[in-house]
């Protein structure tokens, strides 16, 4: 299961959903239709295969723990991007999250293109769900219990020059779960499944295939 950051569609994922097909059989979890974690977290459970393997971005990934500490004995894995351990979040407008999410890269062509991209998706999402993905965040429990749940592999990973997340904050999430696996994704924002497609597959495959 595949699950997206806030004001981020399918686009997010599209290459690991392309790429990973060979290994496994990603899905995309729907997170637009509800106002808490828990009921985001229900809603894929309840759409998910009886054992999975999650990962998510941002919004994604607290929903990920979620779904971990609601059913520990479905979550065969679970990977992090851009998720922080503190409850601190700065709201947003959808406008200001697409220029947020993503930081300049060397290349202004590449920078243009993601920015773009991140800006697509916030206005394909909209600001309804938008603004109650927001509220889910700003009102979402302390996650304690949700890492506490987390005993399978995890990968925690983090872009460089991510600006809501940033590296520090990845860190201190991932030195919480024992035996997390811990990533810099360099010259990276805050959206790596689509700043940096292919070093994300490869870190997934290389979960997936953990044991």
């Amino acid at each position: 299961m595949l699950l997206p950051a806030m004001g981020c569609d399918g686009q997010l994922w599209a290459r690991q959903i392309m790429d990973l097909a060979d290994l496994a059989h990603p899905e995309f979890g729907d997170l637009t239709q509800d106002d808490t974690l828990a009921a985001m977290a229900a809603r894929v459970l309840a759409e998910a295969p009886p054992r999975f393997a999650v990962a998510g971005v941002s919004l994604g990934g607290y929903v990920a723990m979620e779904m971990v500490r609601q059913a520990p004995e479905r979550v065969d894995r679970i990977a992090l991007f851009g998720v922080r351990a503190s409850m601190e979040i700065r709201a947003r407008t959808v406008a200001g999250q697409g220029l947020l999410a993503t930081a300049p890269h060397a290349d202004p062509r590449l920078s243009a293109i993601v920015s773009g991209r991140a800006q697509a998706m916030a206005e394909r999402v909209g600001a309804q769900v938008f603004e109650r993905q927001q509220r889910a965040l700003l009102e979402r429990p302390d996650i304690s219990d949700a890492v506490g749940a987390i005993h399978v592999p995890t990968l925690v990973a983090v872009g460089d020059r991510d600006r809501i997340c940033t590296p520090d904050d990845a860190r201190a999430l991932g030195d919480r779960i024992p035996g997390a696996r811990f990533h810099i994704i360099r010259a990276c924002g805050h959206l790596s499944p689509l700043e940096r497609p292919g070093e994300v597959t490869m870190l997934l495959r290389d979960w997936l295939e953990q044991h």
